[in-house]
């Protein structure tokens, strides 16, 4: 019989056990956030190098300068309205009764710009004609089995 079968703390006060396992729990949840925002923060600096590059390849086409200022403003504007745009589809699926976004949602949050939904359109048009066709399993049709003796009209 070891010392915890019998509600003994092996000598340890009760409260410093308690205390103990709650500060290693506290300790493994602040690894796992401190891991998802190394994360995220990797992927926001990504995100916002290629909307750099993005900003920079656009202004060397029309020949204009730009300062460093605005293009890291640019960027950071993009990250900000990309992480709007992914909280509103993510809710348009909940609201749907979904648990993962459909190009529909997509389209939905397009809804300001005509022209953009009427681009996304096409671009889903083209989507569902490059895949290939998959055949969808039809329900079983709950209707009561007739008897051999039975036709499609019974005598009364």
């Amino acid at each position: 019989m070891t010392c915890r079968d019998n509600g003994d703390y092996c000598g340890w006060d009760k409260s410093a056990v308690k205390g103990l396992a709650a500060t290693v729990w506290t300790a493994a949840v602040k690894g796992l956030a401190t891991e998802a925002e190394e994360k995220a923060e990797i992927l926001r600096d990504r995100f916002r190098l290629s909307a750099v590059s993005i900003v920079e390849s656009e202004v060397k086409k029309q020949g204009m300068e730009i300062a460093e200022p605005v293009v890291a403003c640019v960027a950071d504007l993009a990250f900000k309205f990309t992480e709007q745009l992914a909280r509103d589809v993510e809710l348009f699926a909940q609201h749907a009764g979904r648990k993962s976004v459909n190009m529909e949602d997509v389209i939905i949050s397009a809804h300001r710009n005509e022209h953009l939904v009427g681009l996304l359109r096409s671009f889903a048009q083209e989507l569902k004609g490059k895949e290939p066709a998959i055949e969808k399993k039809r329900k079983r049709s709950s209707k009561k089995k007739q008897s051999p003796d039975e036709g499609e009209f019974s005598a009364l």
